[in-house]
């Protein structure tokens, strides 16, 4: 077991990992466990202590975004009561670096879908199409590559229980395969061209765009918006009872926090719970 001391930076990793970003990460005995490649990661926070076992240093710093000023971004955010009440509530949130392509086909799988709908998605093609790792008694499985992928029938794909997503995962499958630079080349292009080539793919439409763009590409631009951010942008930023577009609801929030949107947007995210039940 490997220790990585925090000295101040600020973290918090049950809020990280548990806050709909990424949907592999499973708590067991106090440790937070996800497959990654070709091994399992196994984590937990003591204070300003992480212990963990499976990444290397550099790839735990990176994955989790230790290197990102957190302090800068949540002081550039903090615009207003409400954002500034998240940031108080949910203060050491982080954005994750997720793997591109792993990312790509979560969120194809996150259409109109909840957590519980799009883990059991994710771990379905995990458990048909990836390998098996052992860790402390549990079996995870890694995800799929592109490239076996993309030689798989639609109905094996169906088969786990994927629905109609079967053909968009199918064809980002086919697209990563032939070009395995694509990763490189949404991350070259700036966050209004990176979302406009994300969409020429059949199955993303603006929010998984938008979730891709964040989570795996760090344009903090991006600002993913659900029916919990509609609901909180409507009754607390715009007083209106007609629903907001999804256009109009992320523009928002660009010109209201700024570069980075897409951190507030999690922070916001982070309570939603609790504004929801305080009627914003």
């Amino acid at each position: 077991m490997h220790s990585f001391f925090l000295r101040g930076i600020p973290f918090h990793l049950d809020i990280t990992v548990s806050c709909g970003q990424a949907f592999r990460w499973k708590k067991h005995n106090g440790f937070w466990y996800a497959p990654f490649r070709t091994c399992v990661w196994k984590i937990r926070q003591e204070g300003d202590i992480l212990w963990y076992e499976g990444p290397e240093e550099n790839e735990l710093v990176r994955y989790f975004g230790l290197d990102v000023p957190l302090d800068n971004i949540l002081k550039d955010i903090d615009r207003d009561p409400l954002i500034h009440k998240a940031i108080e509530q949910c203060r050491g949130l982080r954005i994750l670096r997720q793997d591109p392509w792993e990312c790509l086909i979560s969120y194809i799988c996150a259409t109109c879908a909840n957590i519980p709908g799009i883990t059991m998605r994710i771990e379905n093609l995990s458990r048909k199409f990836g390998s098996p790792l052992e860790l402390d008694g549990m079996v995870f499985h890694t995800f799929p590559n592109a490239g076996s992928l993309s030689k798989e029938e639609i109905c094996s794909v169906h088969a786990c229980k994927v629905g109609y997503r079967d053909t968009y995962i199918c064809g980002a499958a086919k697209m990563a395969a032939d070009n395995p630079c694509w990763a490189e080349e949404i991350r070259a292009l700036p966050y209004p061209s990176a979302k406009k080539k994300l969409m020429e793919l059949n199955g993303v439409g603006p929010k998984v765009a938008d979730c891709v763009l964040l989570f795996a590409f760090q344009k903090y631009e991006a600002a993913p918006i659900d029916v919990w951010m509609e609901r909180i942008f409507r009754t607390n930023y715009f007083k209106e009872e007609q629903k907001l577009s999804y256009v109009k609801a992320s523009e928002f929030a660009r010109e209201h926090f700024g570069q980075y949107a897409g951190y507030a947007q999690e922070y916001l995210f982070g309570m939603r719970e609790d504004i929801s039940k305080k009627g914003g």
